[in-house]
């Protein structure tokens, strides 16, 4: 594929979005598009404005679309990665934030209305998308994150440390043992897929680092284990959880989580898709012995 000195941007994004849908890339025009004005700086509104005119191609833009038929993730590509209000630094070593976890912060946040300077902690943040989504939208939060891989936390440290959040490295497994029964919020989207569960898009088998994507076990279950006992360790009584998770996984969760004795108002949560996506609960007690 080679683009032409002097081809005509619409020309351009057509042949490439032409290219990336061959490729077998899931939004291709959009890409095209967004690939464009990353290497334009113009903003979107603006580049499907130029679209219209005879503005010339950038240069680079036959490079770009290569990388992304190639499967090599957009974020990638471009360096960043949009969340809800922010937009967030992300490359290799980090898993690239998904639209549906925008539906877990919505749940946060609207178990936090009306709370006064809440204490949250995301474990394991990756980019750092949740913790700095809670941090910029609710006002007067204090709030931490936890990441264990050396990458992801280089990456959220770029992210979290403009937005004031308390990023440490560590376990979710046995993390900020100082804050033993202080939370009110603890949060998580931890690693979840079974082992034998190789995801099918190259993006994500090729891209996405794997001790982000597999929970530990044939069930994927370990992690998000751990992260429901740290959970009731770090919150105070009273505290909510929620935790991201495969749809497949949502019956097994509140199953784990009401056997405990440890919750109370388990509840399952739909994203807009219309999928399993998050379990909640209400720590119930005294907080455990620290």
């Amino acid at each position: 594929m080679t683009f032409y000195a002097g081809q005509s941007l619409a020309d351009a994004v057509r042949e490439a979005t032409a290219v990336l849908t061959a490729a077998g890339v899931p939004t291709p025009r959009v890409d095209a598009e967004l690939l464009a004005e990353h290497l334009m700086g113009v903003g979107l509104g603006r580049l499907r404005a130029m679209l219209l005119g005879s503005d010339p191609a950038p240069e680079g833009y036959a490079d770009l679309v290569a990388e992304r038929a190639g499967r090599v993730p957009l974020q990638h590509i471009t360096g960043v990665a949009y969340f809800r209000y922010l937009e967030l630094r992300v490359g290799p070593g980090v898993f690239i934030p998904r639209p549906e976890t925008e539906s877990v912060v919505q749940l946060v946040i609207d178990h936090l209305t009306g709370v006064p300077n809440p204490k949250v902690v995301d474990l394991g943040t990756g980019s750092g998308a949740i913790a700095g989504s809670v941090a910029h939208e609710v006002p007067g939060a204090d709030v931490h994150a936890v990441e264990f891989s050396p990458f992801a936390h280089a990456w959220a440290a770029k992210n979290l440390q403009p937005l004031g959040v308390a990023l440490v490295q560590g376990d979710l497994r046995d993390a900020l043992p100082e804050h033993n029964g202080t939370f009110d919020v603890v949060v998580s989207n931890p690693p979840y897929i079974p082992a034998e569960a190789i995801p099918t898009e190259p993006e994500v088998a090729l891209h996405d680092p794997p001790e982000a994507l597999y929970g530990g076990g044939a069930d994927g279950m370990e992690l998000p284990t751990a992260a429901a006992a740290s959970a009731a360790r770090l919150l105070k009584p009273g505290g909510y959880f929620v935790m991201e998770h495969a749809e497949v996984q949502a019956a097994w969760i509140a199953g784990m989580l009401r056997r405990s004795g440890r919750w109370n108002d388990v509840t399952t949560h739909f994203d807009l898709n219309g999928k399993e996506r998050a379990t909640s609960a209400v720590l119930a007690g005294a907080a455990p012995d620290e």
